[in-house]
């Protein structure tokens, strides 16, 4: 078989086995880009063309062609250039429909269909897509995608209407490729999402991390100072205790002192008493006979010991309270706690 007449470039011929997507790709029209339509014409330079799409280019090359007051041209026929190689047709006065059909790749065609219908018929309706037609156009489906204007649209407005100067392709290309470059953008979104996850985690592990040395620096700060404290309460006990006894033994002392300082106190009472009723008396005789009795001169020049010995244990009490009211040495407690001493008092 030759494949020339398919149109089939020798990179591209199907070898066994081939998809129906490759054998889809071999069939289309290089002018709507739609599979071709029967009739299928074959050019002089082996390319193939929709009888359709064949007469639309050369009726626009030659729009005198069938005006009856032009007879060179009726006569001649006609001229149009192929899409795809841009050889020059020259037609005779049969114009397109002088032209060779192609019924081999027009069996090609329904052998294609027949494997479609099958397989469309398979498929769940949700899973066949609806055909937009073209707003210009209603008769024409969307089957072009303009790169110009970046729009997709029809083989009319190709060949007829606005996008005739423009770059186009076939939608079904442009869709792949579109829907290749957003299947790889989403493997890189999805990349990236996995590698700030991985950051996420990281940083939540740190926190955690974080979270448990405060936790543990807390509880051994706590017991640090339970044990000081600890420490400074059983001080505080020994210390307390120790001015307790201290207490007991000045308050007993004092209390000797005021036992005696009382026997002395009713001594002098009584000689103040006895004096005064000595003074009393009126008669000399029995005046000065009641003091020999009563040893008063005496008495009384032992008074001035007695004041002289109050001022001693005055001044005796006084310092056993300035002792009482005098700090403890806390040697002990920074013997106790390890803390220097020179240092505790330069801290205050």
């Amino acid at each position: 078989i030759d494949f020339t007449i398919l149109n089939f470039r020798p990179v591209v011929i199907l070898p066994l086995g081939a998809t129906m997507e490759n054998l889809e790709k071999q069939l289309i029209c290089p002018v709507c880009l739609e599979m071709f339509s029967k009739p299928v014409v074959i050019l002089p330079c082996q390319h193939n063309l929709c009888r359709k799409c064949a007469n639309d280019i050369f009726q626009s090359a030659n729009p005198l062609w069938h005006s009856r007051g032009s007879s060179s041209v009726t006569a001649s026929g006609g001229r149009f250039r192929c899409p795809s190689c841009r050889h020059e047709v020259v037609l005779d006065r049969h114009g397109v429909y002088g032209l060779q059909r192609n019924l081999l790749v027009e069996n090609i065609i329904d052998i294609y269909r027949q494997q479609e219908s099958s397989r469309l018929v398979s498929m769940k309706p949700e899973q066949q897509q609806q055909q937009l037609m073209c707003e210009e156009h209603e008769d024409e489906k969307i089957n072009i995608y303009c790169l110009s204007c970046q729009t997709p649209t029809c083989s009319m407005c190709k060949v007829f209407g606005q996008h005739r100067d423009c770059d186009v392709a076939p939608l079904g290309t442009v869709y792949m490729r579109q829907k290749t470059e957003l299947s790889d953008g989403i493997a890189i979104l999805v990349a990236s999402n996995d590698n700030v996850q991985a950051v996420i985690s990281q940083m939540e592990a740190i926190s955690r991390t974080i979270e448990e040395n405060g936790q543990r620096q807390r509880e051994h700060l706590s017991g640090h100072f339970e044990r000081l404290v600890a420490i400074l309460e059983e001080r505080k006990q020994e210390l307390v205790g120790l001015i307790t006894k201290e207490q007991d033994e000045k308050l007993k002392h004092v209390q000797s002192l005021i036992r005696q300082h009382s026997d002395h106190l009713e001594v002098g009472v009584t000689l103040v008493e006895s004096g005064i009723q000595s003074m009393e008396e009126p008669h000399m005789p029995l005046f000065i006979q009641v003091g020999k009795n009563c040893s008063f001169t005496k008495r009384f020049l032992v008074f001035p010991d007695l004041i002289k010995y109050d001022s001693t244990v005055f001044l005796t009490v006084h310092l056993l309270i300035l002792q009482i009211k005098s700090e403890p040495q806390v040697s002990l407690f920074y013997a106790r706690t390890g803390v220097k001493e020179d240092r505790a008092s330069g801290s205050r």
